[in-house]
């Protein structure tokens, strides 16, 4: 067994196709396809399904992949201890993200990183809550941004309070309040981000002992901003997501304190990776630089 063949065994899985994979390692379909044949054989079983669907990991390639990325987390380690040594920066960072994040921080902070440390790669996992906390816990990625709270077991770096705000449409009589209360829209007809999409506004309906009245539940961030837009129901989003959508679309503050608090995940700071830390030390920086006083440490 061999550490390459066990990387494209985990690219496979995350490409989900071996065509797709064969053009993240830059190898022919062949190539991959024999390496997965070569690693079967040699641990005696069948590690992927292949149908009509395309390529899904068999109940034994779930038990042995685990261990895989393990393996392949501390070579990633030995790496990079191995390049400090020798006075060289080298390594790959994979980080899981969400829509806001991606489109209003990593820009800026990819490009500072870059320009701070050329040699590391950087590899971004964009999924929803639900994704990206089983991403962190099956160690497909590094670490990811969460909304907090989120699983216990996980090391947490809380690094921005960002507000809830009500969006409706243009001319709703909500618009005559300045502060909207949450009692004021249990009767409206809302548009719920779907679970494991958005859990902060159900966290708050619950926390304040409301049941809305739900007319759509919707995966897609600007799907819902878009139903509002039409008038057909109103809504509750983080700021983050709103911010410069504001076409047919009214934002109202809410009474109280409400927001989603997203931090960095990790399984274990302690044996996170130089590349992976450095990228970290780069958030907090430009965090505290960009958003000053709504970022925490």
């Amino acid at each position: 067994m061999s550490l390459t063949k066990f990387k494209i065994f985990r690219t496979v899985v995350e490409a989900g196709s071996l065509t797709k994979a064969s053009e993240t390692l830059n190898l022919t379909q062949s190539g991959v396809s024999h390496a997965i044949a070569s690693l079967e054989s040699e641990m005696g079983f069948s590690l992927l399904k292949r149908d009509r669907s395309g390529i899904n990991i068999t109940d034994n390639g779930e038990r042995i992949l685990k261990y895989i990325r393990e393996i392949l987390h501390w070579d990633e380690l030995l790496n990079q201890e191995a390049a400090a040594i020798n006075g060289v920066e080298a390594g790959t960072v994979r980080i899981g993200t969400f829509t806001s994040v991606s489109t209003l921080w990593l820009p800026g902070i990819i490009k500072r990183f870059h320009t701070l440390h050329p040699s590391i790669e950087i590899k971004l996992f964009e999924g929803n809550y639900a994704d990206i906390e089983q991403w962190i816990s099956n160690g497909s990625i590094d670490f990811g941004f969460v909304s907090l709270p989120t699983s216990s077991s996980f090391d947490i770096i809380p690094v921005k309070k960002d507000r809830m705000l009500c969006i409706v449409p243009k001319e709703h009589p909500l618009l005559e309040r300045k502060r909207v209360c949450l009692k004021e829209i249990v009767d409206e007809p809302f548009i719920m981000p779907k679970v494991g999409c958005d859990n902060d506004v159900r966290r708050i309906f619950t926390e304040h002992g409301i049941t809305p009245t739900i007319k759509f539940e919707v995966a897609d961030d600007h799907a819902i901003m878009a139903m509002v837009q039409n008038g057909i129901g109103i809504s509750i989003l983080p700021e983050m997501i709103v911010f410069n959508q504001l076409d047919n679309l009214c934002v109202l503050d809410l009474e109280g304190k409400n927001y989603r608090s997203i931090g960095i995940a990790t399984v274990c700071l302690t044996n996170i990776s130089p590349a992976a830390r450095r990228f970290i030390n780069c958030i907090k920086t430009w965090l505290c630089e960009t958003q000053g006083s709504n970022s925490t440490s």
